[in-house]
């Protein structure tokens, strides 16, 4: 083995499995679900299982890990480097012959009281949106049986849904990525920097499969299936706990991640505030947090399929030092081979993301470009996809699977330059079973910098897997007994057994109703048969608003309010009121007389 790779750690949460469904017994268009998060450890196993098999002749020819033979690391010595990192209370998969193991975290916090969540999505006077959050789930189901749904009609009810348990759900997806953050950075800081035969190298890189996503939440407006912001808490959980002042996220899920750039806008901007009294001869302070956001995304999908002027500019900003901003987002666009889709497209157009953040370490370092208090994030949707459900991607704005273990490699390697090697991957979307398995192998594989193949990922190959991991009654998996055998196969499954998390819950569910997680319309508001579906109300922009300080630690600014009415996605149904959007970072003047219709997308 490589003797200079240090371990890759994922972590997994069981509590995420806690948030479900339960506005009716009819689950078959809810494509946000549990379990999305058994289909991520498919993708796991098979990735340990393919690079235990790949590396193994490796280690039988070459020292590994700075031991004088070849050999596993055993249970023990894992342990011991997760006590090191304040995580050894876990349950943890060990890895043979790898440097990759799996935690499966129960950390939890407080969303009340926990400081990086209240600095981005709280108030220190009074946590109105925190505080509704809490209430509407905990009143979720009484909700559901007298008002048939659980949503305020002011949000979509087509994107979001809440059960009494999805605060267990938020809050450990949160923890969990504040523990990768802690792990990380603890560990990296640590004088054991070369380490002797028998120890473990730090982690320098994690993946964190977590639900729900988070990159569509601004600061309090819920959507597309996110109520918090996991990867902006992260950001900031390093930045008040461990004094990490530039943070960089990279987002390739299908979908912009507006609420995110809103967020970072607000960060950015009151830093920048900070930085101009200074000059003036304000006292020097903390030195606030600096965020860049780069994203790959699909224009034509949600947020930004109505065409909405301002949610389709701020996809499409390009912004790098002005007023403390630094901003890049890249459109996705059609390919008709994997050779061109890499030659032409992401060594041309996608990997200028990496030049952009690099510019921006550059721009804010003072004194060395690999600096202790630069972090990496990657926000790593699966949604872009080529094996993702027609009906979330059908612009044609697709990626081949190859695509995230060539950006998790890429990555890595930036974070290598500019970081210290800390790099955090954060599970955003990714709907269809195919998609998340095939991308989380190809990404765990990335970032563990072990050889590969892309065979590893191919049709044939990912159908043997989905037929031997393919539950039957008894929990066994579906082996044809007459096929050749592949022990690659046998090992996932055997992995597989050891990572997965236990049986979800059972929540008994409300009696139907008609209102699926599909149908965005507001209750009460039909179109009579056999007449159009009318053109959603146009967008109204308040006109000179200026950015208020809510009294965070620090203080962030609010941008400009806009206030839009939700799209249609049912031909039966269309909608006169209004609700909030996540705020965006453009500020516009008067929105053309009338915009176009279209269908919404049906699942951000």
């Amino acid at each position: 083995m490589p003797p200079n790779i240090p371990p890759t750690t994922i972590f997994l949460q069981e509590a995420c499995l806690r948030h479900q469904f339960i506005r009716s017994k009819d689950t078959s268009n809810v494509v946000e679900r549990p379990e999305r998060l058994r289909a991520v450890n498919i993708g796991l196993a098979a990735a340990i299982a393919r690079c235990e098999e790949s590396i193994s002749h490796l280690t039988s020819q070459s020292t590994t890990y700075g031991r004088a033979q070849p050999g596993a690391f055993t249970t023990e010595e894992l342990t011991v480097a997760l006590e090191r990192l304040g995580i050894g209370s876990k349950t943890v998969y060990p890895s043979p012959q790898l440097p990759l193991h799996v935690v499966k975290s129960n950390a939890t916090l407080n969303v009340l009281n926990h400081p990086a969540v209240k600095f981005v999505h709280g108030d220190i006077e009074k946590d109105v949106y925190l505080e509704n959050l809490i209430k509407w789930t905990r009143e979720s189901r009484e909700k559901i049986a007298t008002e048939g749904t659980e949503i305020p009609a002011s949000l979509s009810q087509g994107d979001l849904y809440l059960c009494p348990t999805s605060m267990d759900a938020i809050q450990g997806a949160l923890a969990t990525v504040c523990e990768a953050v802690d792990a990380m950075v603890i560990d990296s800081r640590s004088p054991t920097q070369n380490p002797t035969d028998g120890q473990l190298k730090p982690s320098r890189s994690s993946f964190v499969a977590v639900r729900p996503p988070g990159h569509h939440c601004g600061e309090d407006t819920p959507s597309g299936f996110c109520f918090v912001n996991n990867v902006v808490v992260g950001a900031a959980h390093a930045y008040l706990k461990h004094n990490i002042t530039r943070v960089i996220i990279f987002d390739i899920d299908l979908h912009h991640g507006n609420g995110t750039q809103s967020l970072i806008w607000q960060i950015n901007e009151e830093t920048y505030r900070q930085q101009l009294e200074q000059s003036s001869g304000a006292p020097p302070g903390k030195p606030g947090l600096q965020v860049f956001y780069g994203s790959t995304h699909d224009i034509l999908s949600y947020p930004c399929e109505d065409g909405k002027p301002e949610l389709v500019q701020a996809a499409s900003v390009s912004i790098h030092g002005p007023h403390g901003q630094y901003v890049e987002n890249i459109h996705l666009l059609p390919y008709t081979s994997e050779e061109h889709f890499f030659t032409e497209l992401y060594e041309k157009r996608y990997s200028k993301l990496f030049e952009r953040a690099m510019t921006f370490v550059q721009e804010t370092t003072k004194e060395r470009l690999n600096s202790d208090d630069v972090l990496v994030f990657i926000s790593c949707g699966f949604d872009a996809c080529e094996h993702e459900y027609e009906s979330m991607s059908r612009h044609g704005r697709k990626v081949p699977v190859s695509f995230y273990h060539r950006f998790a490699q890429d990555a890595r390697a930036f974070a290598d330059k500019v970081a210290n090697g800390r790099i955090i991957s954060v599970l955003e979307g990714g709907y269809s079973d195919k998609a998340l398995t095939s991308g989380t192998l190809a990404h765990i594989s990335g970032l563990s910098g072990l050889p590969y193949t892309p065979e590893w990922w191919s049709e044939e190959n990912l159908s043997i897997l989905e037929k031997a991991t393919k539950k039957r009654r008894g929990g066994r998996g579906s082996l044809n007994p007459h096929a050749p055998p592949q022990p690659w196969v046998d090992r996932t499954v055997e992995i597989l057994g050891t990572i997965s998390c236990n049986p979800l819950p059972v929540h008994p569910v409300v009696p139907p109703i008609s209102m699926s997680l599909r149908d965005r319309s507001k209750r009460g508001t039909v179109t009579p048969p056999n007449e159009p579906a009318a053109v959603p109300p146009k967008a109204v922009v308040k006109k000179g608003s200026k950015p208020k300080s809510k009294g965070k630690a620090p203080a962030l600014a609010k941008m400009g309010e806009i206030k839009t009415a939700d799209s249609s996605a049912d031909e039966q149904s269309t909608t006169d009121s209004q609700r909030r959007l996540p705020r965006v970072v453009l500020k516009l003047g008067s929105p053309p007389d009338q915009e176009p219709t279209s269908a919404s997308e049906e699942s951000p």
